[in-house]
């Protein structure tokens, strides 16, 4: 830990903050949240990534970009030394670890800089696989850089396919999938399609994976993009019927979904995860006619009409926006306080469930 200590020695010398912590952040964390938190916390769903070691493929003429805009605008990258700063600004006191891996933009550089920075902090990581690689690639990557399994990502998918069709076997292969089952790795999966986790493809294919490859221990990202109430449907009388499924609720604060998520898969089948940097974000999110908004400060992100998700408050309402990460919680603290759950269960939630599922992991790959 030597190497961090130092860059974190260096930050907390230089006049420059990370980011701002308001009092009134400081308020919020203080007395909402930090006794409801456990002294240790596992964030499942992280993203560490150099923006000097990401591929930046400019769009070719008539296509279309297949990611939303808004978190691009929170953080250029976030390295492993950043990473552990967020956690001390906005979890002062608690003992913070991730499961971290590269973004959307990955490359072999993006993920040698994961590895690394798992061997420098101790932290485990997924690869971040491309739909191209072949099986026998994507385990030797595993072996080489000590990662667990691994994430993908829609915009991965063939450029022919139209993103409103992409299908999970679009950019998670079944060859790589029969691997992954082999290995008993882990694969972090974050859903495609409009629908998101009601959409009926998308839970036939979750049902497909877990019925040809139960020994993938496969974690739905964000509740399957489940924002608002709309997203979540009736989703869970499908999956319902796969009960060792994995969930996290990062970058979500629609308490309704997290409710319904621990109500149908159970306390030691959620885990708590931030998708960091991206909750490093002052926003406050509301629902409109069955989508997402963000509604954030004047000024802070640029142009709020680049992305239809993105609103800007008046300067006076910004006062009272805290950080993205802070509403989740409190959302979570909300479903916890309906579902009268323990102090034990949120202890699992927030630490054990995504402890076990990962030396469960390590175990199977490495022995």
């Amino acid at each position: 830990h030597a190497s961090l200590s130092t860059a974190e020695a260096g930050r907390s010398n230089s006049f420059m903050a990370l980011f701002e912590v308001t009092p009134y952040d400081r308020r919020i964390y203080e007395e909402e949240l930090k006794d409801f938190l456990p002294q240790k916390i596992l964030d499942v769903h992280t993203h560490v990534w150099l923006d000097k070691y990401l591929d930046h493929k400019p769009l070719a003429p008539g296509e279309v970009k297949r990611t939303v805009t808004w978190p691009s605008l929170v953080a250029l990258d976030n390295s492993i030394e950043d990473l552990q700063e967020t956690y001390r600004l906005m979890l002062p006191g608690k003992d913070v670890t991730a499961l971290m891996f590269s973004n959307s933009g990955r490359s072999q550089q993006a993920n040698d800089y994961v590895a690394d920075a798992s061997r420098r902090s101790g932290f485990p990581a997924l690869y971040f696989s491309a739909p191209e690689e072949s099986p026998e690639e994507v385990e030797r990557q595993i072996r080489k850089g000590g990662f667990l399994g691994i994430k993908g990502y829609l915009s991965l998918s063939p450029k022919y396919i139209p993103e409103a069709e992409i299908r999970i076997f679009d950019f998670f292969p079944k060859a790589q999938l029969k691997k992954m089952d082999e290995m008993g790795a882990i694969v972090m999966l974050h859903i495609p399609r409009n629908g998101r986790l009601k959409d009926p493809v998308n839970l036939a294919q979750i049902m497909e994976i877990k019925q040809e490859f139960p020994n993938i221990r496969l974690i739905i990202a964000h509740i399957g993009r489940a924002y608002t109430k709309e997203d979540v449907g009736n989703a869970f009388e499908t999956l319902d019927q796969a009960p060792d499924l994995m969930y996290d609720f990062c970058a979500n604060c629609c308490e309704y979904a997290i409710t319904e998520v621990i109500r149908h898969a159970g306390v030691k089948h959620v885990m708590y995860g931030t998708d960091m940097p991206i909750l490093r974000m002052r926003t406050r999110r509301i629902e409109e006619n069955g989508t997402y908004i963000n509604l954030v400060p004047p000024g802070l992100y640029g142009d709020p009409k680049q992305d239809k998700h993105l609103h800007e408050v008046s300067a006076e309402e910004a006062e009272k926006i805290t950080f993205f990460l802070y509403e989740e919680l409190l959302a979570f603290k909300r479903a916890c306080k309906t579902l009268g759950l323990t102090k034990q269960d949120v202890e699992d939630i927030m630490y054990n469930n995504a402890h076990d599922l990962i030396e469960g992991a390590r175990k199977s790959i490495y022995g």
